[in-house]
């Protein structure tokens, strides 16, 4: 194992660059686990989309379900496994709103498909069939023509802060090198954990 002691977020940065140079499709993919105000928990995948030193942001609907978790309870933890590399890097923390402007800069870098789609789709909502979707997803096209599509209000991105990030790599018989970064006092402390 080798590792800048100091800094996980360079370790991060190696990890997910031979992720990207080996894994065959999205390595950027992550568990993203929010829970309820009462504690109750779900998790699903979803893309990483920017990662430095203030943390790992990610997008979506704000009215989606883990839009309303997150303004419940804004803790979550992140798990990304990279079965070819046999890596696994774990995150957890508290989460806070991107800015308007770096959402709103995300926005206009993605696809205008999936520009209109963040219009269209009421996510997480009860759907009475693939027309009802089809359909809003040509109005919203018919509504923006050719010109720029805004974000919608709806739509923004938030920032994981991470107070704990766990760093996990296959070894024979089980025997697994494990090792967390802990955040205190403003820097990183490093423990290695038994497999």
């Amino acid at each position: 194992m080798s590792q800048d002691a100091a800094d996980p977020f360079a370790l991060f940065q190696t990890w997910m660059a031979d992720a990207e140079a080996h894994e065959p499709n999205d390595p950027n993919a992550m568990a993203l686990a929010t829970a309820t105000a009462d504690g109750r928990p779900s998790v699903r995948m979803v893309l990483l989309k920017g990662a430095d030193e203030g943390g790992f942001v990610f997008y979506t609907n704000l009215e989606s379900r883990k839009g309303g978790e997150l303004a419940d309870n804004p803790f979550a933890a992140l798990c990304f496994h990279w079965k070819s590399l046999k890596r696994q890097i774990r995150v957890e923390g508290r989460v806070v709103p991107v800015e308007a402007a770096e959402a709103d800069a995300y926005f206009a870098s993605r696809a205008r498909a999936s520009q209109i789609g963040a219009w269209a789709s009421s996510q997480s909502r009860p759907l009475t069939g693939r027309f009802e979707l089809e359909k809003r997803i040509g109005e919203f096209a018919t509504r923006f023509g050719l010109g720029k599509v805004p974000r919608p209000s709806h739509w923004s991105g938030f920032r994981l802060v991470p107070d704990r990030i766990e760093f996990w790599h296959d070894r024979p018989f089980r025997l697994h090198d494990r090792f967390v970064y802990l955040r205190k006092d403003g820097g990183w402390t490093l423990e290695h954990l038994y497999p």
